[in-house]
């Protein structure tokens, strides 16, 4: 497992939300955040390709 650094203030609201939302830790919302920007972000390039793609073949201007 790696470590990273976190801002004392950001881990402190992180842990609180992270149990509001009920997950088993501050570790598996994180993850959880990270999993979800991570699939926007894939996305986001997918959506990018494919319009490239169109345009390339004259289908989008």
């Amino acid at each position: 497992m790696t470590k990273i650094k976190i801002d004392p203030d950001l881990l402190e609201r992180a842990t609180r939300a992270a149990h509001i939302a009920g997950y088993s830790s501050v570790e598996e919302f994180v993850a959880h955040l990270i999993e979800h920007e991570l699939q926007k972000h894939e996305a986001e390039e997918a959506e990018t390709q494919v319009s490239d793609q169109l345009r390339g073949l004259g289908y989008l201007e």
